[in-house]
């Protein structure tokens, strides 16, 4: 049996919250599926709870912060909202962990890491509008519609697909919804 990592752990835990929710982060089930001993998890992690702490905190890095970062590298503010968008559209996965931890909303161990990315996410789309020449409230209303549209594209993309015609055709009308000066 291969020796498994905080990492094996924190992937296979985040898959099964993709799928099946808070409920599915399981020591037993998740060691199942990993072909590992519980004694495996209890290792990395000293209970249930802090397997789902970590869990959110990689979700946060990886869904959040490593996306803003991919962004940064390019330049100019129309160009980041482009690779924003272009990115988070991408993956029908990483959509339904979306909306596996906005189901969640009111778990105590998801509500504070939903509200810092939801804040940092919209923070920050705020400021590339901001850029663009938008004021602040203006630029506030965009970010927060932006943020609004990719949550309800998630939705639809995970549960009617067949209603969202193609992801590019998605992006550039998002893009254009969001920056409509009238």
């Amino acid at each position: 049996m291969a020796r498994r990592t905080r990492d094996d752990w924190t992937g296979v835990a985040l898959r099964a919250l993709a799928e099946g929710g808070v409920a599915a982060v399981a020591v037993e089930p998740l060691a199942a599926r990993i072909g590992a001993t519980k004694g495996s998890a209890y290792w990395h992690f000293p209970n249930r709870e802090a397997l789902l702490k970590a869990t959110l905190e990689r979700w946060e890095r990886e869904h959040t912060e490593a996306v803003i970062e991919l962004v940064e590298s390019v330049p100019g503010p129309l160009e980041k909202l482009r690779l924003l968008f272009a990115t988070v559209l991408e993956s029908v996965e990483d959509s339904a962990v979306e909306l596996a931890m906005l189901a969640a909303k009111d778990d105590p161990a998801v509500a504070p890491v939903l509200g810092r990315v939801t804040e940092r996410r919209i923070a920050y789309m705020e400021d590339l509008f901001g850029q663009l020449g938008f004021d602040a409230d203006v630029a506030h209303q965009r970010a927060v519609l932006a943020y609004s549209v990719y949550l309800g594209q998630a939705q639809l993309m995970s549960s009617t697909p067949h209603v969202v015609k193609g992801r590019r055709a998605l992006l550039e009308e998002t893009l254009t919804m969001v920056m409509c000066r009238a």
